[in-house]
């Protein structure tokens, strides 16, 4: 992995205290949506996270670009969307240089070692997550929450990833950040969040 710079020159985008637990939610954010305020809400109340931060990616490697807004306004839509005061929107895989989640996460890790971190993803990406690179190393360096969508949680407990990582599954709990991986978890609830940036764009598209 080449990156654009020296990781220990990138600036954190929010608090780095030691000890702090940080959710990352990464994603094309295309647009940024209530589900993505809904899985923080989740992991906020139920994994007892100090910080979810949102990691817009510059491209994600699995999607086309047909269809897909700039990095830049991707990143400014999402910070102007994100009204918690404990989520913070970054940029910080565009600076990293980095664009698969498993060499984020490694340069995470060393560039704030001092950091709690755990990668939440919805359930409908748990069953896309084989097609990730080193889909396993991602679970064998940070706890990992998957929340619950509509239409692919029952799929997902039966997945490939969670049958690989049966083992490693621990109840919800305000403990996971400072698990030792691999360890994950679903986070569900009665009414599970249905928005979709894909069909955002869809229905934006149709007014048009």
């Amino acid at each position: 992995m080449t990156l654009r710079t020296q990781s220990y020159w990138i600036r954190p985008p929010g608090p780095v205290e030691s000890g702090l637990r940080i959710g990352l939610l990464g994603g094309s954010f295309n647009p940024a949506h209530e589900g993505h305020s809904h899985a923080s809400d989740l992991a906020f109340k139920q994994l007892g996270l100090d910080y979810v931060w949102w990691l817009v990616s510059p491209q994600n490697p699995l999607k086309t670009t047909h269809g897909m807004a700039g990095f830049e306004k991707r990143l400014a839509g999402a910070r102007m969307f994100n009204r918690h005061p404990r989520v913070i929107v970054t940029g910080i895989e565009d600076q990293l240089g980095t664009r698969f989640t498993i060499d984020t996460l490694r340069v995470l890790k060393r560039r704030f070692p001092q950091l709690h971190f755990v990668w939440l993803m919805g359930s409908d990406n748990l069953l896309q997550i084989p097609r990730w690179r080193n889909w396993q190393n991602i679970f064998a360096n940070v706890p990992v929450a998957v929340i619950a969508r509509p239409g692919t949680a029952l799929a997902a407990l039966s997945s490939k990833p969670a049958t690989r990582f049966q083992s490693a599954y621990v109840p919800p709990n305000r403990h996971i950040a400072v698990m030792s991986p691999p360890a994950w978890t679903m986070i569900d609830v009665r009414r599970r969040n249905p928005s979709s940036a894909t069909l955002l764009r869809q229905n934006g598209a149709s007014r048009n």
